[in-house]
């Protein structure tokens, strides 16, 4: 068994320009100052209260509810219109195919909800490559462990059989905490030094660089 757990946004897709659209105008439709975009695309990979609580602590928990389904509505509205652009980085769908090819087993970690990581992978072609789809709906924010844990419980996977994948600090505090392999990649929403000193065993630049560091990780 080889489990590699793949985050969605800013490792498989980038969609920071949707997300940055739809909390600006969630935080608008609250009549409430816009966030700095680029502490915006800092805060992907959180869970969607968890994201708004970052970027503005001082809210009440209602204002804090009001932006969230704020979001939620309107990037629902977008992805209904056909608005919505979330692309495959480049080597990605190449690589998931190498891997499955190879015996690896694939699973997603995400703060996205259900509906949005089932939308985003059927929309490219390639949910049927996950064993394991693992979402913020059913799981507290990373860095918390429980979406980790779920995918290796329905992988049937050990830690030491598993490897996670992202581009944030979250992910990589979320697998070092319970002892699951993490490697970071350096075309997301956090620089490689902040993933390293978070925990990654090392950032690769590139999909073919992580797949032969994957290898390298569980041989």
């Amino acid at each position: 068994m080889r489990l590699a757990v793949f985050d969605c946004d800013g490792t498989l897709v980038d969609g920071q320009a949707d997300v940055c659209w739809a909390m600006d105008r969630a935080f608008a439709r609250a009549g409430l100052a816009a966030p700095d975009p680029s502490a915006v695309r800092r805060i992907v990979g959180l869970s969607l209260p968890a994201a708004v609580r970052a970027l503005a602590p001082a809210l009440t928990d209602d204002q804090n509810q009001a932006v969230t389904e704020y979001y939620r509505s309107s990037f629902r509205a977008r992805r209904e219109e056909g608005l919505l652009d979330e692309p495959l980085y480049d080597g990605i769908a190449d690589l998931l195919r190498d891997l499955r090819s190879t015996g690896w087993h694939l699973a997603v970690a995400t703060g996205k909800s259900d509906r949005g990581l089932a939308a985003c992978l059927a929309t490219h072609g390639i949910a049927d490559l996950f064993v394991s789809l693992q979402t913020a709906d059913r799981h507290p924010s990373k860095p918390h462990p429980a979406m980790l844990e779920a995918a290796l419980f329905e992988a049937g996977a050990s830690r030491e059989e598993a490897v996670m994948i992202g581009d944030t600090s979250f992910d990589m505090v979320m697998a070092r905490s319970i002892g699951v392999a993490a490697i970071g990649v350096g075309w997301g929403y956090h620089a490689p030094p902040e993933l390293l000193a978070s925990g990654a065993a090392r950032v690769v630049a590139t999909p073919a660089a992580l797949a032969a560091a994957l290898e390298e990780t569980l041989p």
